[in-house]
C-alpha cells in the first residue's frame, strides 16, 4: 500500500541520505513531499551534487496528511531545529508513534523535540553524547529499529540497512 513521506529538509543535507532512501521509497510506490519554509525554493546538498525542489511550506502542511517522516542528516537538522514549527511538526509523528526514519545527524531534530527519552537509537558519532543526554539508548551500530516506530542509522555507509529497514516498517 503506498503510504504518503513527509520529508523535512533545507540546504547542507547530506545528499545521498536524501537521494539514495528517496529512490527505494519512490521504486515501492510511495510519495515524497519535500518541506521546507519556502515553497519551490530549491535545496542543495552539502557535497554539491543534489538539488531538490521543494514540495511544500511547513506552512501548508500537517502532520495528519503523512503517513511517516523522513529526517536526512547533514547540516540540514540542525538548522531546521532552531525552527519551532519544524521541531513541531517532528514531534506530532513521533507522539502520534508513526514511522520516522532519521540518518547521521538527522536524530537532532528528534532531541530538540524531546521525543527519544527511553528509546532505542543511533546517530552520527558526533551527536552520540547529545543522544544519551536526550535520555535515548545509544546503540552505535549500522541501524537501530526502535518499535515498531523509529529507524535510526550513522552515516551514508549505512544506508543499505536504513533504507531495508525504513522500507519494511512501511508496508
Amino acid at each position: 500500500m503506498s503510504k504518503k513521506i513527509a520529508v523535512v529538509m533545507t540546504d547542507h543535507f547530506e545528499d545521498s541520505e536524501y537521494t539514495d532512501p528517496a529512490k527505494a521509497f519512490k521504486e515501492a510506490g510511495h510519495s515524497l513531499t519535500v518541506i521546507e519554509n519556502e515553497k519551490g525554493k530549491t535545496v542543495k546538498g552539502k557535497q554539491g551534487q543534489e538539488s531538490v525542489k521543494v514540495d511544500a511550506s511547513i506552512d501548508d502542511v500537517k502532520p495528519e496528511d503523512f503517513d511517516a517522516l523522513f529526517i536526512p542528516g547533514g547540516f540540514s537538522p540542525d538548522i531546521l531545529r532552531a525552527d519551532d514549527k519544524f521541531v513541531t511538526f517532528a514531534k506530532a509523528f513521533m507522539d502520534e508513534k508513526k514511522p520516522v526514519f532519521a540518518i547521521c545527524h538527522g536524530p537532532q531534530l528528534l532531541i530538540t523535540a524531546e521525543t527519544l527519552n527511553g528509546r532505542d537509537a543511533t546517530g552520527y558519532t558526533s551527536i552520540a553524547v547529545d543522544l544519551k543526554n536526550a535520555g535515548a539508548n545509544f546503540h552505535d551500530k549500522e541501524v537501530v529499529v526502535c518499535g515498531n516506530q523509529l529507524v535510526t542509522s550513522r552515516t551514508p555507509d549505512d544506508l543499505p540497512a536504513f533504507t531495508r529497514e525504513s522500507l519494511n516498517l512501511l508496508n
